[in-house]
């Protein structure tokens, strides 16, 4: 299993999307969850087929999401792929926001795990 996650913004637009890969033979569940300034979440659940073809899953794009006011967290995402069981198996996270470069707090980048 392979999973990417990051915020994306176009023309005003701000919205979570992950990236995956799924080659374990067995259907899995995806949750994404978009982080927004203020500490909203918009989360979105996907099927993840078998079949080792590469997918996205997109929170709903927001229109007018600005960045952090002074003391909060600017937006991130984190991705979940369950079992068909409900077992957590993998969690991806977007790169930390400026200033949020805590170790252990966020994950960056691409994410495997070769079995379960």
């Amino acid at each position: 299993m392979e999973v990417q996650t990051c915020v994306l913004r176009r023309s005003g637009d701000t919205w979570a999307r992950t990236y995956y890969r799924n080659a374990t033979g067995v259907p899995l569940s995806l949750v994404v969850t978009h982080m927004r300034p203020g500490g909203q979440t918009r989360q979105v659940y996907c099927a993840v087929a078998p079949d080792d073809a590469p997918g996205a899953c997109d929170t709903p794009r927001e229109a007018g999401i600005s960045g952090p006011g002074p003391g909060e967290v600017g937006a991130g995402a984190v991705a979940e792929v369950t079992s068909p069981q409900g077992r957590l198996l993998l969690r991806s996270g977007s790169n930390p926001p400026s200033g949020m470069e805590t170790p252990g707090r966020w994950r960056r980048g691409m994410h495997q795990r070769p079995g379960f």
